[in-house]
Parts: structure tokens; sequence; C-alpha cells
């Protein structure tokens, strides 16, 4: 019964020591801050094909805590709704690296890395 116990105490302390460097390691600290992606550069749009093709999308990132900090991400588009320069996303940025980001959530379809880029399924 003691030795139970004593095991349950140990796993109980590695889990209080260990959570929290676990959850900073995952970015799960809640520094993420809110911007503005320009899109400066994209990969050609393929010829030909039709449906979900990967594309690359350059751009720079403005936000509260950093100004055109240049970024880069190869997502999936659908080729009918390819992605251009000059087009301005909301993306939501780590604030300890900016280069740690993601589109931001919307009321409408949500774009994410790996997902489509016309919010289909």
């Amino acid at each position: 019964m003691w030795e139970f116990a004593l095991l349950l105490l140990l796993i109980g302390a590695i889990v209080v020591v260990a959570g929290p460097w676990i959850m900073r390691r995952r970015g799960i600290s809640g520094g993420a801050l809110e911007g503005t992606l320009l899109v400066t550069g994209v990969s050609p749009r393929p010829e030909g094909v039709t449906g979900p093709q990967y594309v690359t999308v350059t751009g720079v990132i403005n936000g509260p805590t950093v100004n055109e900090h240049v970024v880069y991400q190869r997502l999936e588009a659908d080729v009918n709704d390819w992605p251009t320069m000059g087009q301005l996303f909301p993306v939501v940025y780590s604030q300890k690296n900016p280069d740690n980001w993601r589109f931001a959530p919307t009321e409408g379809p949500t774009m994410k890395p790996g997902e489509r880029w016309g919010g289909g399924a």
C-alpha cells in the first residue's frame, strides 16, 4: 500500500515540475499577438490542373512587436482561388518567435496551414 502511495506522489511531483516546461516547449503559453500578413510573393499557379495544389506564400507580418517581419509558408490552395501578391490576411503570431504564425480565426471559413485556401473541404 505504501509503495503505491509513494509511486503516486512521485508521479505527481514529476507532473508538477515537467508540466510547465512541456507547455512552454509546445508553445501553449499565452503570448500570441494579432497582426497582418501582406503577401509579397506567391509560387506560380499550375496550368491544366484542378483542385487543391501546394502554394508557397511569402510575405511580411506587421503587428504590435514586429514591423515587416519576413515569413513564408507552404499551404494547400485550390487553383481556382490562388492567392495573389498584395493580399492582406489577419494572422496570429508568437510574441517570442514571429516565425511561428498562423492565419487568424475569422467568423467565416478559416484558413490554416495544410487546409485548402478556399475554405472548402
